[in-house]
């Protein structure tokens, strides 16, 4: 069974809409072609995730979201996602939007990144930001 699930690691957020939201996730996972086994969305401090950034991937700097891909079959999607609380605020701020809107950017994001989506070249974030784009229009 599918299983999309939400947590709080050293920072208190209290998700609205979640079902509405695995719905959501779900259909954009489906309809790329991927098979979601278990999702975890984990929400933490700017702190954690750093240590977090500095542990596993070897970078020094605050980020909004790290995907770990666990899956071990092709398509299939097996993951947690770590989502910085802090940095979404801060950006929400930044983007003029809701500290809900800018979750949902972030949470699509994330899951993008398993179905095969880059951000690393201008090429890539342009299309990352279509595509983050067209799956919140799903919602």
């Amino acid at each position: 069974m599918a299983k999309i699930n939400f947590f709080n690691e050293d920072t208190t957020y209290n998700l609205k809409g979640k079902r509405t939201l695995k719905s959501w996730i779900e259909k954009v996972i489906t309809a790329e072609g991927y098979q979601l086994e278990e999702l975890n969305f984990i929400f933490c401090s700017d702190e954690f995730l750093l240590r977090i950034n500095q542990d596993f991937l070897q970078h020094d700097y605050y980020t909004d979201v790290i995907t770990f891909d666990n899956s071990e079959k092709p398509k299939t999607i097996v993951s947690d996602i770590f989502i910085s609380i802090d940095r979404v605020k801060d950006n929400a701020k930044q983007n003029n939007a809701t500290t809900y809107d800018e979750l949902c950017r972030i949470m699509i994001h994330g899951t993008l990144h398993l179905l095969g989506y880059r951000d690393k070249t201008s090429k890539e974030k342009s299309l990352m930001t279509q595509k983050e784009d067209f799956c919140l229009g799903l919602r």
